[in-house]
C-alpha cells in the first residue's frame, strides 16, 4: 500500500470489503487479505475503512511514529451508506496523488429506480441544473454503451438474486461528449425499506478510468448488434427490451419513443400501461412462451394523457437460464379498432 496509486474498496454489504480498483486499474473484488500479506498493513487498511465508515467524511489517519499517514476519501450515496472508500497512504511528506473520478449509484429492483450520488453526477459532468439523482433503470442506458456482457447484466437485473455480483467495462458518454472507459461495480443485496418491506437493491460503484479511446476493453460508439436493431427497424418504430415479469422497461434499443413518460424524473407522470389495457400486455407477456405476440396498448405520456401504440413482442435470451421480451412498438393509427 502506497505509492501513486489510490485503493478502490468496495462497501457495499453482503460480506468483507474487497479491492475493485488499483490506480485505473480494475480489480476482481480481491479479499484484502489476498493483496496485502503483511499483517501491519492489513491492520493500518482495515482499521481506516472502519473508521470512515463510522465518520462519513473523508480522513487522514497519522502513524504511531508519525511517519506515515493514510488518507480516506468515501464514496457516499446517502448521508448515511458509504458504497466504497479510496484509500491512499504513504510518508508524511509525500504529496498525495490525484484520483480517478468515482461515484456511487444503486438501482432498486422492487421499484425500477436508480439513484445515482453527486460524485456519479460529476463523474458524468452533468450541469447543476440538470441534477436528477433518481430515475428509472433504463435511464442508466442512454448513457452508457455497453459490451457484449449487457445480456448477462440484464438477466441478473431480471432475476434480482441476493448475493450476485457484476464488474464490466462499458463507456460512458459525458454531457460535454467525452467518450470516458468506466469500470462499472456491484452486488445485489436483500434490505428492509423504511416501510419494513423487502427489497432487492443492486449497490454499486463506476470508476473512470481513463479515455475510452485508450483503453482497449472499452466498447467502441455502437456495437454491431445495436447497429443490425437500429437498421431493422421501420420508420416510427421503437424498440425496447422489457421484463416479462414486471412487464417494466430494462432499456430502449435505440432512440425512445417521443412523449412517452418512462424516465421517472421528478416531476414527470409515473411510466405506466392504462389498467384497462393491462390483461392484454399480461397475456401479450404469458404467450411469448409460444409464439410472437401484439396488441393495441395505451402508454402514460409526458402530459399524463395515454398515447395507443400497436405493440409486438418476440421471445429473447438474456442468457441460458432467463429471457425477456423485445418489444416493437409505433403510434396506432386512431381509425384502427
Amino acid at each position: 500500500m502506497g505509492g501513486t496509486r489510490w485503493l478502490l474498496i468496495e462497501t457495499f454489504g453482503g460480506g468483507e470489503p474487497t479491492v475493485i480498483g488499483l490506480g485505473s486499474a480494475p480489480r476482481k473484488f480481491v479479499p484484502l487479505a489476498q493483496m496485502f500479506r503483511h499483517r501491519e498493513t492489513l491492520a493500518t487498511l482495515r482499521a481506516a475503512i472502519e473508521a470512515t465508515q463510522a465518520a462519513l467524511r473523508p480522513l487522514e489517519i497519522l502513524s504511531g511514529d508519525g511517519r506515515r499517514r493514510t488518507v480516506t476519501q468515501p464514496l457516499l450515496i446517502d448521508d448515511e451508506r458509504m458504497h466504497a472508500v479510496l484509500v491512499w497512504s504513504g510518508p508524511v511528506e509525500e504529496e498525495v496523488p490525484p484520483r480517478d473520478p468515482v461515484g456511487a449509484w444503486y438501482f432498486n429492483l422492487a421499484t425500477g429506480q436508480s439513484t445515482r450520488s453527486n460524485d456519479l453526477l460529476d463523474l458524468y459532468g452533468v450541469a447543476p441544473e440538470n441534477r436528477a439523482r433518481d430515475h428509472a433503470i433504463a435511464g442508466v442506458f442512454t448513457r452508457v454503451i455497453t459490451n457484449s456482457d449487457e445480456s448477462d447484466a440484464l438477466a441478473k437485473v431480471v432475476r434480482s438474486a441476493p448475493g450476485t455480483e457484476h464488474q464490466a467495462v462499458w463507456t460512458v458518454r459525458r454531457d460535454d461528449g467525452a467518450l470516458r472507459a468506466a469500470h462499472f461495480s456491484c452486488r445485489m443485496l436483500e434490505e428492509q425499506s423504511a416501510a419494513g418491506k423487502s427489497e432487492v437493491l443492486m449497490r454499486g460503484v463506476t470508476h473512470d478510468i481513463g479515455d475510452a479511446f485508450d483503453i482497449s476493453g472499452a466498447p467502441p460508439p455502437v456495437i454491431l448488434e445495436h447497429r443490425v436493431l437500429d437498421a431493422a427497424a421501420e420508420e416510427g418504430e421503437f424498440r425496447a427490451i422489457v421484463d416479462l415479469r414486471t412487464l417494466r422497461l430494462l432499456r430502449w434499443m435505440g432512440p425512445p419513443m417521443p412523449e412517452i413518460a418512462w424516465q421517472s424524473l421528478a416531476g414527470e407522470p409515473v411510466p405506466a400501461i392504462h389498467p384497462e389495457d393491462l390483461p392484454a400486455a399480461k397475456t401479450m407477456s404469458r404467450d411469448l412462451a409460444h409464439a410472437r405476440t401484439s396488441a393495441l396498448l395505451r402508454l402514460r405520456t409526458l402530459d399524463n394523457g395515454w398515447k395507443p401504440v400497436h405493440a409486438r413482442a418476440v421471445l429473447m435470451a438474456l442468457d441460458q437460464y432467463t429471457t425477456a421480451a423485445l418489444v416493437t412498438v409505433r403510434e396506432a393509427d386512431p381509425r384502427t379498432p
